[in-house]
């Protein structure tokens, strides 16, 4: 691809109102009648949980369980994905020191889209293709006495998923609020501290520390609960089922709601950072603080990132904690036992505001990773072909896709906080204790499409 024709890669999506052709009002009321709907079907038609994580599935053919969990399998899967992520890194260090490296495109787009993606089809798969945890096994590996795990040390259960929240928020941060997303120096610092975290972390407390405090493993982990497949709970074996009686079997543990409230609220916040009201907010406060813009913008940025999280986190903590029937103990716990009703939620909106982003600026990445080094290099024959914006060049079709993956998320959502809600509430307010729930869900829908359409 020619440098000409290079797309500068800034932020997440493409979004805004100029991309979607759907009348604003249109969408708004087909997701207000299809949220009523679904509630008002569930929470008079559907008067029993459905959804359990102990049901066996359809199991699939042992001979898939027994290729996918084969040691050689893993190891191959596991080195090829360490070579290629080596392969972006030095793309990102030797290659043109420009917005059209391969590093940047790679980073903001196959990490952080790609692998929502590759979590939905076929699970966790950051466990296996995890660089830092195939380097950690390598390392030890090596007969040497200095590598040994110190004794005594563990991951504290108190800790849960918050490391994995801050790194989650440090990736945001560094796309969405620092003084530039497209610096690579500034990726580059990122990837090395992601990468002595992880690895002093495991040397300290073992595979846990990869398991809960690894942001990218952390947020497949929680995707890949939407997910049709899974192990059967009993033998071990990959069958196949039902995505909602996955999805409750997301661990409960301290740090899952501001997970999903990171991974939601900053999705929001890019989609109103782009908006003209931000604009034109941030330009007037910007112009009172007698700093130098781009100091202004990034901390005006990091505040309007924090507001926003923390809007999703303390909302649905409230909206999940306003019922009647539970003393202070079950009260206290249940944000974090309806946590995985906000996956769904977390997952339209990505595709939602990230899939033409995925499939056309994710070609651009792939493009420019066969000549990474700027030699005319035309590896696998790929350099010399150019991006196909399949999405952008049928705007209609983009526009319904985006509008679908919203309002399918939400009733998703309500359809897996109703059904366990059937569980966790006495029957005296199964019904009751889910409307705050349903109110703040039909806000983060219109919220939403409101930014979805450009604010």
């Amino acid at each position: 691809m020619s440098t000409g024709r290079a797309t500068v890669v800034l932020a997440h999506g493409l979004g805004g109102s100029s991309d979607l052709p759907v009348p604003y009002a249109y969408a708004m009321v087909g997701a207000a009648w299809a949220l009523t709907f679904t509630f008002a079907l569930v929470a008079f038609a559907w008067r029993r949980p459905r959804f359990d994580p102990l049901k066996p599935g359809h199991p699939l053919p042992a001979a898939l369980t027994t290729l996918v969990d084969a040691r050689v399998t893993r190891w191959t899967v596991a080195v090829a994905a360490l070579a290629f992520a080596m392969w972006v890194v030095l793309a990102g260090v030797w290659g043109p020191q420009t917005q059209s490296n391969a590093l940047l495109g790679a980073f903001y787009v196959l990490l952080w889209v790609g692998l929502v993606a590759l979590s939905l089809l076929f699970g966790p798969v950051w466990r296996v293709i995890s660089p830092m945890r195939t380097v950690y096994l390598l390392l030890r590996r090596i007969p040497l006495r200095r590598l040994r795990r110190p004794g005594g040390l563990s991951y504290r259960e108190g800790w849960g998923y918050r490391p994995a929240a801050v790194g989650l928020f440090a990736f945001v941060w560094v796309e969405l609020a620092s003084p530039n997303s497209a610096s690579l120096p500034a990726v580059r610092a990122w990837l090395l501290i992601y990468a002595v975290a992880m690895l002093v972390g495991a040397w300290l407390c073992g595979q846990r520390w990869l398991a809960r405090a690894d942001p990218f493993g952390v947020y497949s982990m929680a995707v890949s609960r939407l997910s049709p497949f899974r192990r059967n709970p009993t033998t071990g074996k990959i069958v196949i089922g039902n995505p909602f009686d996955h999805l409750p079997s997301l661990p409960v543990r301290p740090g899952v709601v501001v997970t999903l409230a990171v991974l939601l609220g900053s999705t929001a916040f890019d989609s109103f950072s782009s908006s003209p009201t931000w604009r034109g907010f941030a330009d007037g406060i910007s112009r009172g603080f007698g700093m130098a813009p781009t100091v202004s913008s990034s901390a005006l940025r990091t505040v309007g990132l924090i507001v926003f999280i923390s809007v999703v986190a303390v909302s649905f903590s409230l909206a999940a904690r306003a019922t009647g029937g539970v003393d202070r103990d079950r009260r206290r716990a249940l944000p974090g036992r309806m946590a995985h009703s906000l996956i769904p939620i977390v997952v339209g909106y990505i595709f939602a505001h990230y899939l033409s982003y995925l499939v056309e600026r994710g070609q651009q990445a792939v493009i420019a990773l066969a000549d990474p080094f700027g030699r005319g290099w035309n590896l696998l024959g790929l350099a010399h072909l150019h991006v196909a914006y399949v999405l952008s060049a049928h705007p209609q079709v983009l526009a319904a896709i985006k509008v679908a993956c919203v309002v399918t998320g939400h009733i998703m959502a309500v359809i897996a906080a109703h059904d366990r809600a059937l569980r966790l509430l006495p029957a005296g307010h199964q019904l009751t204790g889910q409307l705050t729930m349903m109110l703040v869900m039909v806000g983060y829908t219109f919220t939403g499409l409101y930014l979805l359409f450009g604010g």
